[in-house]
C-alpha cells in the first residue's frame, strides 16, 4: 500500500503539527483537532496505543502496517491527551478538549445565577476551580508550582471574580436588562487577569524554558514568560467574549418576546438550558479559534533576549542563533 508510512519517500514530520503553524488558518485547524471534545471519550488503551505509536516513531521504530492517516490520528489524540513538553498524561478536566463541555455547563450557571448572592458565589467558585485546573494543566514546559502558590492563585482569582460580580450587581441593582446580564463576563475577565499570571508566576521569577532545535534546554527567559502569559490571558478573555456577550444579548431578546412573557414555565425553567446550549455552540468555535491567536511554540533570535540570557547561551558549545519556547495554553 502506497499509504504506508514505510513506503513514503519523505517521512511525515510529527515533531510539528500537521498544519503550518506560521499561519492562523494552520493553527486553527490544529486546535480544532486537538481540542475536539470527542477525544475525552477515548479509552486508556487507545491513548496508550497512540502514545506508543508517537514515541516509537520518534525513535525510528515504525510498524510496517502503520499508515500515514493512522499516524496523524495517533498524533492528534496524543496532542489532546499528553503535555507537549513533559509528555505526562494531562488530567482530563484540564485538557483543552474539556473546555467546550466543561465551560458550557459552567457558563450556563454564570449567565443564569448572576442575580443572587448564593448564585454568584457558587457559580464563580465552580468556574475558578475549573479554570485553576485548566491553567495548571496547560502551564508551559516542566514548570513546577508549589501548593502554596496554587492555593494563593485560586483564592485571589475566586475572590476577585466574586468581588467584581457582587460589586457590579450592586451598581445595577434591580436592573434585569442587558447590563446586568453582562456582569459575569466582566467578572471572569478580571479573574483570568488574576488567575493566569498568579498560577504561572514561577515562570516569571525563574524564567521560561528555552530550547534549541534538538529540544535541548539552553536557558530560561523571564521576558518570554511575561510575553507568553500576557498572550494566554488575552486568548482566554477573547475565548469567553463571544459566547458570554452574544448569549446574554440573545437571551435578553428572547425574554422580551410575547411568547416568553406569556409562559411562566419558560421564565422559570428555560434560562439555564437555553444559555447552556448557546454557550456550547459558541465554545465549540471560540476554543480552537482563540487558542490559535498566537503560536503555541514560537522561536526567537537569541539577540532579542535579555543580556544575561544571551551571555549564558553564548557560553554553550555551538550556541544556537535561534531558540524555541512553548507559551502554554
Amino acid at each position: 500500500m502506497s499509504n504506508l508510512v514505510v513506503n513514503q519517500e519523505i517521512l511525515p514530520d510529527i515533531s510539528k503539527p500537521k498544519w503550518d503553524q506560521s499561519t492562523y488558518s494552520g493553527r486553527a485547524k490544529h486546535f480544532f483537532s486537538s481540542t475536539n471534545p470527542l477525544t475525552l471519550f477515548s479509552s486508556a488503551a487507545q491513548q496508550e496505543k497512540c502514545r506508543e505509536i508517537v514515541t516509537n516513531y520518534r525513535k525510528g521504530i515504525i510498524s510496517d502496517k502503520l499508515t500515514v492517516n493512522e499516524l496523524w490520528k495517533a498524533k492528534a489524540l496524543y496532542d489532546a491527551t499528553y503535555h507537549p513538553d513533559s509528555g505526562e498524561k494531562m488530567f482530563f478536566l484540564g485538557r483543552m478538549s474539556a473546555q467546550m463541555p466543561g465551560n458550557m455547563v459552567i457558563t450556563g450557571m454564570l449567565l443564569s445565577l448572576y442575580r443572587t448572592f448564593p448564585g454568584v458565589v457558587f457559580s464563580h467558585w465552580i468556574n475558578q476551580s475549573f479554570n485553576a485546573v485548566v491553567n495548571y494543566t496547560n502551564r508551559s514546559g516542566n514548570s513546577k508550582t508549589t501548593n502554596e502558590r496554587l492555593f494563593a492563585s485560586y483564592c485571589c482569582a475566586t475572590g476577585g471574580a466574586m468581588t467584581a460580580a457582587l460589586g457590579l450587581n450592586k451598581l445595577v441593582k434591580n436592573n434585569y436588562g442587558l447590563a446586568a446580564r453582562l456582569i459575569p463576563f466582566a467578572a471572569i475577565a478580571l479573574a483570568n487577569a488574576i488567575n493566569i499570571p498568579m498560577m504561572r508566576s514561577n515562570e516569571i521569577t525563574d524564567g521560561m524554558e528555552l530550547k534549541d532545535e534538538n529540544d535541548n534546554l539552553v536557558g530560561r527567559s523571564r521576558k518570554m514568560a511575561v510575553l507568553s502569559i500576557a498572550q494566554v490571558t488575552m486568548s482566554r478573555i477573547a475565548m469567553a467574549m463571544p459566547y458570554m456577550v452574544l448569549t446574554p444579548i440573545i437571551m435578553n431578546r428572547i425574554t422580551r418576546t410575547a411568547y416568553y412573557r406569556t409562559r411562566p414555565w419558560m421564565q422559570k425553567y428555560s434560562e439555564i438550558p437555553i444559555q447552556t446550549v448557546l454557550a456550547g455552540i459558541g465554545l465549540y468555535f471560540t476554543t480552537p479559534l482563540c487558542c490559535a491567536l498566537f503560536p503555541q511554540k514560537s522561536e526567537i533570535e537569541v539577540s532579542k533576549l535579555e543580556k544575561n540570557v544571551q551571555l549564558e547561551i553564548s557560553k554553550l558549545p555551538n550556541p544556537p542563533k535561534t531558540v524555541f519556547y512553548n507559551k502554554g495554553l
